[in-house]
């Protein structure tokens, strides 16, 4: 789908519009620090496709660019308070987008609704400063209630993941205000930083384990079932504890955690989706206590 074929964008001030446009390029540029990242266990990086045969670093770029303007509709609606099912419309353009651009494959689907919602609640701040954990209350009290009654895909495998294991997944997530972006990605990307003051990729890893440590990531569920999901956030965690990117050897530990996940065919997703949203927030919201 082209930019030409969307369908009207909410009609807004211009410099409102710009603003829009603004908040979707620095949400692509998540994405893109997100794929520059390396190594996250089994993920698709710039360096190799990791568990995955359908999808390499040109996939995943072709997909952001694709994406990028929906984003700034979504940022759009949410200046004009638009419902959860206007965002949904947009949402589900977006996601046409994305898979005509990657023939098919779905590289951004999470990313498209998690982000989408940090844009439309990032657009709904028009003209105001987005204090420190703004994003996430203004999620939960304007869509949440709305993100759990809307409608599931039966057989998308995060569903099914969600249904047989009994796990929230990525709808509690975003109808609680991602609690995992606010508690554990955010502040490990700021002890990353200080630990790694001059690699802000080691800060990006040391966020991207901390999360696989902690999130019901039903990507892993979905291709590993229990016992790979227990693996890998174990694996991770242990990561964490042993003292993360402080560790002397942390690039070659986390290598190692790399083809292991490979080894197992393990891939998660859903936290590298929070890992570009944490960028998001960090870049967007005002500097944290």
């Amino acid at each position: 789908m082209t930019t030409a074929a969307r369908s009207k964008s909410p009609s807004l001030p211009l410099r409102d519009a710009e603003r829009a446009r603004r908040l979707a390029a620095v949400a692509a540029t998540a994405l893109r620090l997100e794929l520059d990242t390396y190594p996250k266990p089994g993920l698709v990086s710039r360096v190799d496709s990791g568990s995955h045969a359908d999808m390499d670093a040109a996939t995943f770029a072709a997909s952001a660019a694709a994406i990028e303007p929906y984003l700034a509709d979504l940022a759009a609606a949410g200046a004009q308070e638009a419902t959860m099912p206007a965002l949904r419309r947009i949402g589900i353009a977006a996601e046409a987008a994305m898979r005509a651009a990657t023939g098919g494959v779905n590289t951004h689907r999470g990313a498209i609704f998690g982000l989408g919602l940090l844009c439309a609640a990032a657009g709904s701040f028009t003209g105001e400063t987005i204090p420190a954990g703004g994003l996430g209350v203004r999620i939960r009290q304007r869509y949440g209630d709305a993100i759990l009654d809307g409608p599931v895909l039966l057989r998308a495998p995060g569903a099914e993941a969600r249904r047989r294991h009994g796990v929230g997944g990525a709808p509690h997530e975003a109808a609680s205000g991602f609690p995992h972006l606010y508690g554990v990605g955010l502040p490990a990307l700021d002890r990353g930083r200080c630990l790694r003051p001059d690699d802000p990729e080691a800060a990006r890893v040391e966020a991207c384990l901390a999360l696989i440590a902690t999130l019901e990531d039903t990507n892993l569920l979905h291709r590993g079932g229990e016992a790979g999901y227990a693996f890998a956030r174990d694996a991770a965690a242990g990561f964490i504890t042993a003292g993360g990117v402080g560790r002397s050897d942390w690039r070659a530990a986390a290598e190692d955690l790399h083809r292991a996940f490979v080894a197992r065919n393990l891939s998660p997703g859903g936290a590298a989706d929070l890992l570009a949203m944490t960028l998001f927030v960090d870049a967007i919201e005002a500097p944290r206590p």
